[in-house]
């Protein structure tokens, strides 16, 4: 269906949010222009390749997955890419002290590796478990009590609080529960006693084991969204960092202002769609909001081995250990590396600006397979090539206060009657990328209709379960 319309609509950031907003709004008939401070579209979805010795290697930015319940994006996904859509198996574990368990925590195999202390713990938390009720208010509860009134203090003390304490830099005591709420599938205690009861099934949820996955990385799903839109007749501006925006009497942002090779440019719209990070959307409109995000900085190295192990993902629990995830990219396509060859590619969490963030790369390079060596990767199949890269904005920063200060950052932008905000970084929420594009779906369509869905996206599938559960597919 077209409009015949000449409004001219700017799309803030070309990742999964804001490409599918251009997609509906292109779709359309409205003329739309895309801006990306990178020099590439994605987001903290593309994929970045590395020209080594013996041929190329992809990284990816974090490790993403398609999986959705939405039969409209699955459709468009899957027309989009044809062939070069994979199926994955997902395969994660936890490495702690030296043992390895499997993910989601399973009860055979935690008492196949657990040590004695850590099983008698377990059981005796399972045990008081049985008799207290779950905190209802979730609003109040913090991440370490969420985890404790759930898994008991031995598994948080074990598995969570040392990853968690490094995954954001703050105590998991002060890091509000909702983070876990949407984010970890894992049994509690009083579902594995339910297990053991003759003829009960589990009431788990667990994660999806089958994915999409493109062939040549998650980020060609976006350059191949990208390369769509431009046949359409968007534009899509590629290192143009918003500075600033013009507001008229009517309270209606009319011009965008963004640094485009050293000078600044000014964009002239009816209507903004943004996939800022909010923090930065009510800065550039003169509000400090308080809100922030934790960084991740990530070391990817080409391995001279065929394998380095055949999980996809390894969460490392242990507070020394640098990082916070390791994983081989190989594991998703065969063809993120040569053929003989592997890479992997630890997660580090950090802030900008922080030693972490500022280390030198051989610095940090000789840091990683010091951890790697600790976790039974042979220093030596490290070939001396690796690269780093970072991104600003990975989480927003969910600690106890967050609630309130999202709540007035969403009333300070919503004063601006054209402007929707949207997408991961723009709602300030720890969602997967379907969601993200789903959110990018609605802020166009609520241009199209003529309704203010504002409020609706900001709350978007914020249901208190875990969203990840099944593919449609």
């Amino acid at each position: 269906m077209s409009h015949s319309t000449n409004k001219h609509i700017a799309v803030l950031g070309a990742g999964p949010a804001g490409l599918m907003a251009a997609w509906e709004l292109v779709e359309a008939g409205y003329q739309v222009t895309i801006l990306d401070r990178d020099d590439h579209v994605g987001g903290m979805c593309a994929t970045q390749t590395f020209k080594g010795e013996h041929g190329e290697y992809r990284f990816d930015f974090g490790g993403h997955r398609f999986i959705t319940k939405n039969p409209k994006l699955l459709s468009f996904v899957d027309e989009l890419m044809g062939d070069d859509l994979l199926f994955a198996q997902r395969k994660s574990v936890i490495r702690y002290r030296g043992r390895i368990y499997q993910y989601p925590l399973a009860l055979v195999d935690l008492i196949k590796n657990a040590p004695l202390p850590l099983l008698v713990g377990g059981a005796i938390d399972l045990g008081k478990q049985l008799f207290k009720p779950k905190p209802q208010d979730q609003s109040a509860v913090s991440f370490a009590q969420w985890i404790e009134s759930r898994f008991g203090t031995t598994l948080y003390k074990n598995f969570f609080e040392g990853y968690t304490a490094k995954l954001w830099g703050i105590d998991p005591a002060t890091l509000s529960g909702d983070w876990a709420s949407q984010r970890i599938s894992l049994m509690d205690l009083k579902d594995v006693a339910r297990r053991l009861l003759p003829g009960r099934r589990s009431s788990v949820r667990t994660y999806a084991r089958q994915y999409r996955y493109p062939k040549l990385g998650f980020g060609q799903l976006y350059t191949r969204l990208a390369e769509e839109l431009e046949k359409r007749g968007v534009e899509i501006v590629l290192n143009s960092d918003v500075c600033g925006v013009k507001v008229n009497a009517d309270n209606q942002i009319e011009v965008i202002e963004y640094q485009h090779e050293d000078t600044v440019k000014t964009l002239a719209c009816d209507q903004v769609i943004s996939t800022l990070p909010l923090s930065l959307m009510c800065k550039l409109t003169g509000f400090d909001s308080e809100l922030t995000f934790r960084s991740l900085r990530f070391l990817n190295m080409p391995m001279e081995v065929e394998n380095v192990s055949d999980n996809t993902w390894q969460y490392l629990s242990d507070p020394e250990i640098l990082g916070t995830r390791l994983q081989e990219p190989k594991r998703r396509s065969s063809f993120m590396s040569p053929e003989g060859r592997t890479s992997v590619m630890i997660e580090i969490p950090c802030d900008k600006g922080d030693d972490v963030w500022n280390m030198q790369g051989d610095q940090l390079q000789q840091r990683v397979l010091k951890d790697l060596e600790t976790l039974g990767v042979d220093p030596k199949h490290a070939t001396k090539e690796y690269f780093t890269s970072y991104t600003e904005h990975a989480y927003p920063l969910m600690d106890m206060t967050y609630q309130a200060k999202r709540e007035k950052a969403i009333t300070h932008l919503s004063q601006f009657d054209n402007l929707i905000m949207t997408g991961r970084q723009g709602t300030f929420r720890y969602i997967f990328t379907d969601t993200a594009m789903e959110m990018g779906m609605m802020a166009a369509e609520s241009i199209i209709d003529g309704v203010d869905r504002r409020r609706e996206i900001f709350d978007f599938r914020n249901e208190k379960t875990v969203i990840e559960v099944q593919s449609v597919a």
